[in-house]
């Protein structure tokens, strides 16, 4: 009986916060919704997406795409997908380019939120800023190159919110309307459905295993011991909470500001790998580019960054990469 009871609670829980969640995520993405309608109707997509053509040429995307990382990188992960299915039926993706945006999205996105708590951390906004634009391009361009090379995931991409076959290409407003509801609606499911193999997976002790493993790699990279743990909470469940208590953590003085920025640009490039990885293969990705593959990339990137700062001159370093030893984190520019 205790154990229904239990059981009853952590549901209740669950959809609490799920509702909770879904609401101030519907905050933004319905009014990013009607502009992205608007702008179709008025035929200016291609024009917002322009900047970003050369970009999404280079990693084998259509250059429309360039707005939905946009979206992903001044909002955030759920309103790039609600912009994807509204381009979705004009520009079918195969899996390889499915999974190309999805692991830029996941690399670069939220960017004034997250930037933000990397700053009140120490690490140099600029450098933390360039790492994951670039470090998503990087990814991005060389996952789209080993596709192709390959001739791997060029079938069409299985999206969760599929139009039906032969739907209008153009359906009245009555018609999108109720789309983008039952898209919505959708959304809230994954919500409830993610939060509950959340739950699950730190029942069961999973994170605790992914700890275990990951903490040898962090230690080989160069991470010492005192930022690993909490490196590994950003990786697992995200930049919010791992870069809440790095932020605690370095105005305490308990970490070293060196492992400090190396902790954080590893979680820039690389975080929440469960919940993020399956909101991505939502829209068509695949695990071989949303988790090995960013995963690989991240831990290499910042083995190479850890060897490289350490040849750098120190006032460079003080200068570009991680606020001065005794310096205020929240003056870092």
């Amino acid at each position: 009986m205790n154990q229904v009871n239990e059981l009853k609670a952590a549901a209740r829980d669950i959809l609490a916060a799920s509702l909770k969640a879904s609401l101030e995520l519907f905050k933004v993405m319905v009014p990013v919704l009607v502009a992205v309608r608007l702008l179709q109707s008025l035929g200016l997509i291609k024009y917002l997406a322009l900047p970003l053509k050369p970009v999404m040429e280079l990693v084998g995307l259509p250059a429309d795409m360039g707005l939905v990382w946009a979206t992903g990188l001044f909002n955030n992960i759920y309103s790039a997908i609600i912009v994807f299915l509204s381009l979705a039926r004009d520009h079918p993706l195969n899996t390889a380019q499915a999974t190309v945006l999805g692991t830029m999205i996941l690399i670069a996105h939220s960017m004034p939120v997250e930037l933000g708590i990397a700053k009140r951390s120490g690490p140099r906004l600029m450098f933390q800023a360039a790492s994951r634009l670039g470090g998503a391009f990087a990814a991005g361009w060389a996952l789209n190159a080993g596709y192709r090379a390959l001739g791997l995931l060029q079938g069409p991409a299985a999206i969760l919110f599929k139009a039906e076959p032969g739907a209008d290409t153009d359906p009245g407003h009555l018609s999108w309307a109720l789309d983008q509801i039952w898209n919505l609606s959708l959304i809230f499911v994954i919500i409830v459905a993610l939060l509950a193999v959340m739950s699950a997976l730190k029942k069961i002790g999973a994170i605790g295993l992914m700890d275990r493993l990951l903490r040898p790699l962090l230690k080989l990279i160069g991470i010492g011991p005192k930022a690993s743990a909490i490196t590994v909470i950003g990786l697992t469940l995200g930049i919010s909470y791992g870069g809440g208590l790095i932020i605690r953590e370095a105005r305490s003085g308990a970490l070293d500001r060196r492992d400090v920025f190396y902790s954080l640009t590893l979680m820039g490039l690389c975080h929440s790998l469960i919940e993020d990885t399956m909101l991505l293969m939502m829209i068509g990705g695949h695990l071989s580019g949303l988790l090995w593959a960013r995963l690989i990339f991240a831990l290499a990137a910042v083995a190479l960054l850890v060897r490289v700062s350490a040849a750098l001159p120190q006032r460079f370093c003080d200068r570009f990469l991680w606020a001065e030893a005794g310096g205020n984190p929240r003056a870092a520019p």
